[in-house]
C-alpha cells in the first residue's frame, strides 16, 4: 500500500457479529447497518468477544481508510461512519455506539464496526432505543478532539494562570514555539465521563506538573528529553495521557459527567497547562465537525499550520511505554 503523511489513528472495535440480537425481528443476526436496525431488538455481546485496533487514516473528504498496521479489517479498505446507537441496559442506562462500515472494491459491505463510547458487558440484554446518522461524525469527532477539564489552568502570555473555563476569544496564551498567541475559538461540552470519554488524571508531580491535570484519553502532552531514556531516537515527544495510565499516578477517572474544554488557534500549538507542555486542539477531517457550522463555514479550507501534526515531535507508540517505570523515565528524561 502506498505510504501517505496523513495521520493514523486507532481506535478499539468489535466486529459487528459479536453483536446479535437475542430478542427482537433480526433474531441471530449481528449488528448492522442504520437502514437494517430495528428499533427494540434486544442486542448481546459474545462471552469471547474482544476489542481489537482498527487503525484509520482520515481522507479529505471524511472517509476513511484502513491503515497498514491495523489489527482488524482489511488495510487500503475504505471505512464509512454509517450512524450512531443508542442501547439501554435492563437497569435503564443508556449506552452509545458508532457504527463503521468497511467495503470492497466493489463497495459491497466487508465488515460492520462498532465502536463503544461506553462499556458494555457480555451477555447483557440491550436493547436499541435510538439511531442517529447526522450526529455520528460529531460524536467521533469528540472522541479525538484533545479537551482539558474544567478547572485546567492554562499559562497566558503575561503568565497568568487562567482557569481555561474563563478564557475567551481573543485572549492570548503563551506557546511553546511561537510566544504569545491569539485564541480563535473555545470549545466546550458536557459528556458522561466513561468508555473513550472517561478523562484521564495526572496526579501534581507525576510529570513535574504544578497541579493535578485531567484531560481527554488521545490528549498529547509534549515531552522534551535532554537524554533518550525510553528509546524513542529523538529528543523531542508527544505522548498520549491514555498510555501513562498506570492505576496509582495516572488514572481513568470512571462515572458522573466531564467537562471538557478545547482551545483552538490558528496553528497547531504546544501551550502550558498545570505548569506542563500539552498540545492545543488540531483541526483535521476527522475532528473538524466537532467545530460549530458556522465556524466551519468561515474557516473555508483547513486551518494554516494545521496540517502537520508531527511538526511538535514523535508520537510515542504504546510499545514504547509499555513498562512500569516509562512515567519515572519521561520525568526523569526532561530534568537531565
Amino acid at each position: 500500500m502506498t505510504r501517505t503523511d496523513r495521520p493514523v489513528q486507532s481506535i478499539a472495535t468489535y466486529p459487528g457479529r459479536a453483536f446479535r440480537v437475542a430478542q427482537g425481528a433480526n433474531l441471530g443476526d449481528g449488528m448492522g447497518t442504520m437502514s437494517e436496525l430495528v428499533p427494540d431488538d434486544v442486542y448481546q455481546l459474545a462471552l469471547d468477544a474482544r476489542r481489537q485496533r482498527l487503525s484509520l487514516e482520515t481522507l479529505g473528504d471524511g472517509t476513511f481508510r484502513i491503515a497498514a498496521d491495523t489489527e482488524t479489517g482489511q488495510p487500503g479498505a475504505l471505512v464509512h461512519l454509517d450512524c450512531a446507537i443508542s442501547l439501554m441496559s435492563p437497569d435503564g442506562r443508556i449506552a452509545e455506539a458508532l457504527i463503521l462500515v468497511e467495503v470492497d472494491d466493489l463497495w459491497l459491505i466487508a465488515g460492520i464496526h462498532v465502536l463503544p463510547l461506553a462499556p458494555l458487558a457480555a451477555s447483557t440484554g440491550y436493547a436499541l432505543v435510538g439511531t442517529d446518522r447526522p450526529g455520528a461524525r460529531r460524536k467521533f469527532a469528540q472522541v479525538a478532539c484533545v479537551s482539558f477539564s474544567r478547572g485546567t489552568r492554562i499559562t497566558m502570555a503575561t503568565g497568568a494562570q487562567v482557569p481555561i473555563e474563563n478564557i475567551a476569544v481573543g485572549d492570548r496564551i503563551l506557546t511553546r514555539d511561537d510566544g504569545a498567541q491569539a485564541v480563535r475559538w473555545v470549545g466546550h461540552n458536557t459528556v458522561r465521563a466513561t468508555g473513550d470519554f472517561a478523562p484521564i488524571v495526572i496526579a501534581a508531580g507525576t510529570l513535574n506538573n504544578a497541579g493535578e491535570l485531567t484531560v481527554s484519553p488521545d490528549h498529547r502532552l509534549f515531552v522534551y528529553q535532554r537524554s533518550d531514556r525510553i528509546g524513542a531516537g529523538q529528543p523531542e515527544l508527544l505522548v498520549k495521557a491514555r498510555h501513562l495510565v498506570n492505576g496509582d499516578t495516572v488514572q481513568v477517572r470512571e462515572g458522573g459527567f466531564v467537562e471538557y474544554f478545547q482551545i483552538l488557534f490558528d496553528r497547531h500549538h504546544i501551550i502550558y497547562a498545570e505548569g506542563i507542555a500539552a498540545e492545543s486542539m488540531l483541526v483535521d477531517p476527522r475532528t473538524r465537525p466537532a467545530l460549530p457550522p458556522e465556524l466551519v463555514e468561515r474557516l473555508g479550507t483547513l486551518l494554516p499550520g494545521h496540517d502537520r501534526p508531527d511538526r511538535h515531535g514523535l508520537d510515542v507508540q504504546k510499545a514504547l511505554l509499555d513498562r512500569p517505570d516509562a512515567i519515572d523515565l519521561l520525568r526523569r528524561a526532561s530534568l537531565s
